[in-house]
């Protein structure tokens, strides 16, 4: 502390009360962040406030942190219910979750190819409801390649090969159900 400036003590403490809470660690009642409102953050500074260099560091694993929390997309339900819902309601609940999926924009300027994932996304989806002629097989879900795009958006490459995971899990069920 003493006489050297740095970052506003409570302009970053409110920050960084926040982000605890964004990742589970803290009171619920503060507005939630995100990683780019991380990267968005600016502070005044003032005789005695925070080292700059520590403060950007500590936001850096922060944002990391998010990043990592948010890097799972959502997995669908493995295990078939019993009793309320009937089959083929349990596969329609997964088809509207296929459906709401949202990946995460690829890194570095790289992706898969948006459309082409789109595209596949939509024969899954007929294939959970069984409106196709021609359903996915399990082999063709674990298979599926797609073009990758470069300074394009695209979707992260990561998500979507463990979403594609999750679907031939599900669609398994379908197969050694039926």
């Amino acid at each position: 502390m003493g006489m050297r400036s740095g970052y506003d003590p409570a302009e970053v403490d409110v920050l960084i009360g926040r982000i605890e809470a964004t990742l589970g660690r803290g009171p619920r009642e503060v507005e939630l962040v995100t990683a780019d409102d991380i990267r968005g953050a600016t502070f005044r500074t003032k005789r005695g406030g925070y080292q700059e260099t520590a403060v950007d560091f500590a936001l850096e694993a922060f944002i990391v942190a998010l990043e990592t929390m948010a890097k799972s997309p959502i997995r669908l339900a493995m295990a078939e219910p019993t009793g309320e819902l009937l089959r083929e309601e349990w596969f329609e609940t997964q088809a509207a979750k296929v459906e709401r999926v949202a990946f995460r924009p690829g890194r570095m300027a790289t992706g898969y190819n948006e459309d082409e994932v789109d595209a596949f996304l939509d024969r899954i989806v007929a294939t959970l409801r069984g409106t196709t002629d021609y359903p996915l097989t399990v082999a063709e879900v674990r298979a599926a390649k797609f073009a990758t795009v470069l300074f394009k958006p695209g979707y992260l490459i990561a998500d979507v090969d463990a979403f594609l995971e999750s679907i031939a899990e599900v669609l398994e069920q379908r197969v050694t159900r039926a």
